[in-house]
């Protein structure tokens, strides 16, 4: 039974973890959270100018 809710727990922890870390990321816009940032060749396309 404890086993039971410590996996759940786990479960339901990464899950909120992971939709948290999604929506700071979505709310930085689409460049700005991208992983590729700083190498990215289109840059021109995200209204700054490259690096």
């Amino acid at each position: 039974m404890i086993a039971n809710i410590v996996i759940g727990a786990a479960i339901f922890g990464y899950a909120t973890w992971a939709l948290v870390k999604f929506v700071n990321k979505s709310k930085k816009g689409k460049c700005a959270a991208c992983d590729l940032e700083k190498s990215c060749s289109s840059q021109s396309q995200c209204g700054s100018s490259p690096k």
